[in-house]
């Protein structure tokens, strides 16, 4: 099973190291004569994607520039959205909890316009920071769900002694809950970094061409050629772009997967 989910991989692979001769004259599982890495290098520094011809490299950057904060800001949210109204009910608390929850619900599509109008409204359409912007407003409602869930499960008299002990709403946050929240804080970003790295509607929507993220700029691209089809330098860049999140389940994987059964998606 897992050699037929790796069988595109290793066709993009193959694909990537051979010159366009051979892959017309080759098929999809033939080796390269030689292991050419020109392909990749165009991919990243010399393919046109529209108009400019500087590779994915500048959208590479893009796209950190946007992941980074984005998974931090969605995530420290959550994990004080998770916390109120985990630990600390307040009347229309649980009327709040599911009015998030349908923002786990409600198509991409169905936002475009009235973030566009609420991104043109603030002065920050067409660039980074509104990517950043949209995102966790996005997110918000997913990262408050796995905190919750997870939240749950902590008794409530750990936190009622802390309460006598006179810990106020943010010790209480600092030194008990975070400290046990290893396992969801790890789930939540995993989650949102391969979410928001992956997603081309939001970026194709509400980016400029100098702010564009990588997967805007793969399609651009795929679409864009000069002469004949270069499928390798296509499979290199496409790779390129993938290589982060791929990373990211590498090594982090397994943690993924314990704090999955450490509590995020407990009822």
């Amino acid at each position: 099973m897992a050699a037929v989910y790796l069988m595109p991989f290793l066709v993009m692979f193959l694909t990537s190291l051979k010159d366009v001769e051979e892959i017309r004259s080759g098929t999809l599982l033939s080796l390269p004569g030689s292991l050419n890495f020109d392909a990749w290098v165009k991919a990243w520094g010399g393919a046109c994607t529209g108009s400019s011809c500087n590779g994915i490299a500048p959208f590479f950057i893009n796209s950190f520039q946007i992941v980074i904060p984005a998974v931090l800001i969605s995530t420290i949210i959550g994990a004080l959205n998770g916390y109120v109204i985990s630990m600390w009910k307040f009347k229309g608390s649980d009327i709040f909890f599911g009015a998030l929850l349908i923002g786990c619900f409600i198509p991409f599509q169905v936002i475009l316009l009235p973030m566009a109008r609420t991104l043109g409204w603030l002065g920050i359409a067409n660039t980074t920071t509104g990517l950043v912007f949209v995102h966790v407003v996005y997110g918000v409602a997913f990262t408050t769900l796995f905190f919750r869930n997870f939240y749950q499960g902590i008794p409530s008299d750990l936190i009622k002694a802390a309460r006598l002990d006179g810990a106020g709403f943010f010790t209480i946050f600092r030194r008990i809950i975070l400290p046990i929240s290893t396992p969801i804080i790890v789930v939540t970003i995993i989650w949102q970094f391969t979410q928001i790295w992956n997603d081309f509607l939001f970026g194709v929507a509400f980016s400029g061409f100098d702010t564009q993220p990588v997967t805007v700029a793969l399609n651009n691209l795929v679409n864009t050629s000069f002469g004949g089809k270069e499928y390798n330098v296509d499979m290199a860049a496409a790779i390129l772009a993938a290589l982060p999140t791929l990373l990211v389940y590498v090594l982090a994987g397994k943690y993924f997967v314990r704090g999955l059964t450490a509590g995020a998606v407990k009822g």
